[in-house]
């Protein structure tokens, strides 16, 4: 919940209340999504009687949006450099029959499937990367074409055996194990190492919070006022802590959400603190002016085009290990939930406006509202009209914030 576009630090608050609301109005993008998932949550948690809540919804819930939350973060670099990627659904329900073609025919371990497939997802997604950087296609159209063509290739690939059952146990951990817990009664009924990450997790954040606040006062920058500061602290550790206590209450942090969390860390320390990351919004916020000012435009849209076929292949063994097989229809409408999630986590559809840690409470967003309609037994018709209404209401409230 990083601030932007914070108040000056020298600038003395009249009161709490109007400090608060100054500084939810002018940050109403990053804070926006927060709020919605809340809502989300108090909403199903009321509609259900508590079951939403419960360790065993929450721990399922987080498995289940993995593999989207993956393709979200992708999708969202993308879309900030004004592209379009079409392709990645299919293209992870290819490489994740791939996948179980290369452990269950070809008997390779999976410790040279992981990165093979890895690797072939990054090459296969220069692709569209080519089209769109040397020939000037459309991304709509180049990655059109690369949603046929992945679509066909997972019928060939599957055509002979259609759904390839896995039995790779390892692999299959990946989407349905948790992390092991440390021996003990210390806490019964409780995972011990849950709660010591989400301790680590909570020192962490505090930590980086106050160095750079620290580091904004030295240069001069705009900070949040002292008690808001102390708020934002006090939340971010309550809410990490209650979602740490409850996932403890269950099976601990399954391998699926620390896969995410690890992508999630990787992306956020490149697009904010490193120099590809500035590139990748400066060619978002104006490829002109980009190009003039030394950046290799071509070369950050093959990049961005790259990653996101990596993170298509990771997706898409995600998805494989969590059903422990590969199916003909994998791949189904993925391309639709990453973009939604993007958007409804706050990337603009102008460009340049996004953050990857958006794009993962995004992804929240729209699986927990499949997970509360599906415990309220709500029919499918209704959910995607429910789901169609979100991220329409997502769009209008980027317009209406990008205009002010």
């Amino acid at each position: 919940m990083t601030v932007a576009n914070e108040m000056p630090a020298k600038q003395p608050s009249s009161n709490f209340v109007s400090d608060l609301r100054r500084v939810l109005r002018q940050n109403i993008r990053d804070y926006g999504m927060f709020i919605a998932l809340f809502v989300i949550w108090g909403v199903f948690a009321v509609l259900t009687d508590g079951i939403f809540l419960s360790s065993r919804n929450l721990s399922n819930l987080l498995n289940q949006f993995g593999y989207i939350a993956v393709l979200g973060i992708g999708m969202t670099l993308v879309i900030v450099i004004r592209h379009i990627d079409l392709s990645v659904g299919f293209l992870a329900g290819f490489l994740g029959a791939v996948t179980a073609i290369a452990m269950t025919f070809w008997g390779l371990p999976i410790w040279v499937v992981i990165p093979s497939v890895l690797i072939l997802g990054a090459l296969l997604g220069l692709l569209p990367g080519y089209m769109v950087a040397q020939l000037g296609i459309p991304a709509f159209v180049a990655t059109l074409a690369g949603y046929l063509i992945y679509r066909g290739a997972i019928l060939v690939v599957t055509e002979g055996s259609g759904t390839i059952i896995i039995s790779n146990d390892a692999f299959n951990a990946i989407g349905n194990g948790f992390i092991p817990d440390i021996p003990g009664e210390l806490l019964p009924g409780k995972h011990l190492l849950t709660l010591l990450l989400g301790l680590a997790a909570i020192a962490f954040f505090i930590y980086n919070e106050m160095k750079g606040r620290r580091n904004k006062l030295a240069y001069g920058f705009e900070v949040l006022p002292r008690n808001l500061f102390i708020l934002k602290l006090v939340v971010a550790a309550l809410l990490v802590g209650a979602l740490t206590w409850v996932l403890a209450g269950y099976n601990g942090l399954s391998w699926t959400f620390v896969v995410v969390l690890i992508v999630l860390a990787v992306y956020q320390f490149v697009t904010t603190q490193t120099v590809l990351g500035r590139h990748i919004y400066a060619v978002g916020g104006n490829p002109e002016a980009a190009e003039l000012s030394g950046v290799n435009v071509k070369r950050i849209t093959y990049l961005v085009f790259s990653q996101m076929g990596a993170l298509a292949a990771l997706s898409g063994m995600l998805f494989a290990s969590r059903l422990q097989s590969a199916t003909t229809t994998a791949g189904t409408a993925w391309e639709l939930d990453a973009i939604a999630a993007s958007y409804v986590g706050g990337v603009s559809a102008a460009g340049g406006v996004g953050r990857v840690t958006g794009a993962v409470i995004g992804a929240l967003v729209m699986a927990s509202l499949t997970s509360g309609m599906n415990l309220m037994g709500l029919g499918i018709s209704y959910q995607y009209i429910i789901r169609g209404i979100v991220l329409a209401l997502a769009v209008i409230f980027d317009v209406a914030t990008r205009n002010r």
